[in-house]
């Protein structure tokens, strides 16, 4: 018995490593930022190579989380400072059910209570072994040449520069607006 443990777990984490450089659905993990392409709340397709050039704030969202009003400062965010930067926002349902809703009702929600205009994705895994590849590009060092990280709740940012590299991350409770955000978008 003892034996087929240990056999179980040897298997266990060969299978977890070797899975590390895909996403959660087995999806390679590209090099570069400008090589996604993600699928929007509308079914259109979000292709980061359309922001080079451009500062990105990649942000996971969520509707019924004490965080929710930074929709507001996301997108006076997004209409001052439109020519140089672009904010992706992507719902997750991966804290405490925050995000329940399907596609449509987040758009509609977003729409409805807070005018959002920045692009946002459908809806996505942040964390845990279904993590989209994205996020495991914006986490592993090992593919943003920056730092690992985790994401620790709802509206977690990273803000990537012009050149397509992780310059930064902040805390679910640092305000769209914070001097700290602004002043690394200038």
């Amino acid at each position: 018995m003892k034996k087929i443990l240990l056999l179980l777990n040897a298997m266990l984490y060969f299978f977890t490593s070797c899975s590390a450089q895909k996403g959660g659905d087995n999806t390679p993990v590209p090099e570069s930022i400008y090589d996604f392409k993600i699928e929007g709340l509308s079914g259109e397709t979000i292709d980061f190579a359309q922001f080079k050039g451009k500062k990105i704030l990649i942000v996971n969202t969520a509707s019924k989380c004490g965080h929710t009003p930074q929709y507001e400062e996301l997108e006076q965010l997004y209409k001052t400072y439109g020519e140089k930067l672009v904010i992706v926002g992507f719902p997750a349902n991966n804290f405490m059910w925050q995000e329940p809703g399907s596609n449509k009702d987040i758009a509609e929600f977003c729409q409805k209570n807070y005018g959002v205009s920045f692009p946002m994705a459908a809806k996505i895994s942040v964390k845990g072994k279904d993590m989209a590849p994205i996020y495991k590009w914006l986490t592993d060092k090992k593919y943003n040449k920056l730092e690992n990280s985790k994401v620790s709740w709802n509206f977690q940012k990273y803000l990537i520069d012009e050149q397509g590299k992780l310059v930064k991350h902040f805390d679910p409770a640092t305000k769209p607006l914070s001097a700290e955000i602004v002043n690394a978008i200038k």
